[in-house]
């Protein structure tokens, strides 16, 4: 008859060989004994005074803590994936990234799908569907960027300007405010007397001598210029209440809502070649590149309208207010989160 003879580990052994094993070889013959040793006097502190042995030992492994945190600080290796030191400068560069690149990319994908010839449908599938792609891109690459910052010692972010009060935000004067509201009103009546007067005034006359519009007649028959009219009085009253009226949600979402749908439905004219009147194009003398030149500047304009409007809205929800970004600030977010140097030695 045989006997077996096997060997207990302690918490001890257990502990330090579950610490040891997550360090490099090279270092865990100093370590085990560094970490042994203070073990042992801590648990010696405790029987002296008073307490059993197995509730000292236990009692000094639980304040050591979980041991994977305990080898992550002898190794010096972070146990987050972006760390304090460059979580702002992540998130800014992340959001300024996703507010500016995604829309800009989606309209640019639905403009030329539009001027391929696709439907208005299929254009804004296949700008949302680019959309939804490039911000999953454009978070995975960034995150991968700044994760192996955190972990490279040869490279470090430049750091940030420093931040002084003389950064925050002056609230708009209520001068600012009137100069706003009073340019909204112009912008609106402009608008509106040129939609309605367009086919009663031109400078170019029929062989009966009638005006002929500059708009297309299709506007007025569809009455989408009057719809125009009323969207655009009702963003005059969505500027008047965000100048005199604190920040709101319901509001901030009123507004971008609106912005996109007047961008997108003039989008939708220009490239199906609803705006000008080929009469007018016609009798004017423009060729026809001229029209579809004017057409193209219409769509780059509501994308741009679309891309500020949304960067904006982002802002504000940040930041719970009517403040509008400074993009010069924001461009130097950026170019500070990609710029890195070596550590000062």
């Amino acid at each position: 008859m045989t006997t077996a003879t096997t060997t207990t580990a302690t918490l001890t052994d257990r502990y330090v060989d579950a610490t040891l094993r997550r360090l490099p070889a090279r270092q865990r013959p100093d370590i085990e004994k560094e970490l042994r040793a203070s073990i042992a006097d801590a648990v010696q502190d405790r029987v002296e005074a008073g307490t059993d042995p197995a509730a000292a030992e236990h009692a000094v492994l639980a304040d050591l803590g979980d041991p994977a945190r305990l080898a992550a600080g002898y190794a010096d290796r972070p146990m987050h994936l972006i760390g304090p030191g460059l979580y702002l400068d992540y998130v800014r560069l992340l959001a300024a990234l996703l507010v500016i690149v995604v829309p800009a990319v989606a309209g640019v994908v639905g403009f030329a799908r539009v001027l391929q010839g696709g439907t208005a449908g299929s254009a804004i599938g296949e700008a949302l569907g680019t959309g939804v792609n490039t911000g999953v891109h454009i978070a995975f690459w960034t995150t991968l960027l700044f994760a192996i910052l955190e972990r490279t010692t040869s490279l470090r972010p430049m750091p940030a300007r420093p931040w002084t009060p003389d950064a925050l935000p002056q609230p708009p004067s209520r001068r600012a405010r009137q100069g706003t509201v009073v340019a909204a009103f112009v912008g609106v009546a402009l608008l509106t007397t040129f939609v309605l007067l367009s086919p009663f005034v031109s400078t170019e006359t029929d062989a009966n001598g009638d005006p002929i519009s500059i708009l297309s007649p299709w506007l007025a028959r569809n009455g989408v210029g009057y719809v125009f009219v009323g969207l655009a009085v009702a963003g005059f009253g969505l500027t008047v209440a965000k100048n005199y009226l604190r920040w709101n949600p319901a509001i901030a979402v009123t507004s971008v809502l609106l912005a996109i749908g007047v961008s997108s439905l003039l989008i939708w004219l220009a490239a199906n070649d609803r705006l000008l009147n080929p009469a007018f194009v016609s009798a004017a003398g423009w060729t026809a590149e001229v029209a579809q030149w004017i057409n193209i500047g219409m769509i780059v304009a509501a994308v741009l309208a679309i891309v500020q409007n949304v960067v904006e809205a982002a802002v504000g929800f940040r930041a719970r207010s009517w403040e509008t970004p400074e993009w010069n600030s924001m461009i130097h977010t950026i170019a500070d989160g990609l710029t890195i140097r070596s550590p000062r030695r």
